[in-house]
């Protein structure tokens, strides 16, 4: 099952991120992202030791990446010289059977969703007309890849995550989704823990830094 999830997961924040589709290499999967600290990203959907030390094998270009569903410590000793495993990039790979629940925006704030180019936007604004919380979402048909979660620190706490995340789902659902799949980071795994969503492997994030 991991495999498949990190498929959906690499396709969907390819959409999400408008970068290139994901291509196809013998280790897994590779995007191009284009940012100075991030040129691309190799994913490896069923890692172990050779698929490892063959995709790092591959790269040249300074401040590639490669993303693998097992725990950090276990990835760093397949690494050749040059790599370092980022334990700060490290997160978890999360997916959930997706539920329509209605969700109205906490007192005091307000709500849009958009869809641009295929990806749902939610926002949610303060009095003010100020935005102070985000999300976005890729559906490629049967599922929907969440991303972009977040919420400004003065406004934590108060259900604007939960919202955020209730009503992508709502959407997802009318969609045809019925799958939600998401790569979290270690603060954002225990809200979408609360929401239901299940951790199915660690994130390991690995980088060229020759």
């Amino acid at each position: 099952m991991i495999p498949e999830l990190v498929r959906t997961w690499v396709a969907g924040w390819a959409v999400s991120r408008d970068t290139p589709p994901p291509a196809e290499r013998p280790w897994g999967l590779y995007l191009e992202v284009g940012h100075p600290d991030q040129v691309g990203r190799h994913v490896l959907p069923d890692a172990d030791g050779f698929s490892v030390r063959e995709a790092a094998a591959s790269v040249t270009v300074p401040h590639t990446w490669l993303k693998v569903p097992m725990e950090p410590e276990d990835v760093g000793h397949w690494l050749p010289e040059g790599w370092v495993v980022d334990r700060d990039e490290a997160g978890y790979l999360m997916a959930v059977d997706l539920q329509s629940t209605d969700p109205v925006a906490p007192e005091g704030y307000s709500a849009s969703v958009e869809t641009r180019d295929s990806v749902v936007h939610v926002g949610v604004y303060d009095a003010a007309g100020a935005s102070v919380a985000k999300g976005q979402m890729a559906v490629l048909g049967r599922a929907a890849v969440v991303d972009r979660v977040g919420t400004d620190d003065a406004h934590r706490r108060r259900g604007l995550g939960a919202f955020v995340m209730r009503t992508l789902a709502d959407h997802a659902v009318a969609q045809g989704a019925v799958l939600g799949v998401l790569g979290a980071t270690p603060e954002g795994r225990s809200l979408y823990e609360m929401l239901g969503w299940k951790v199915h492997a660690p994130l390991a994030a690995c980088i060229y830094k020759p």
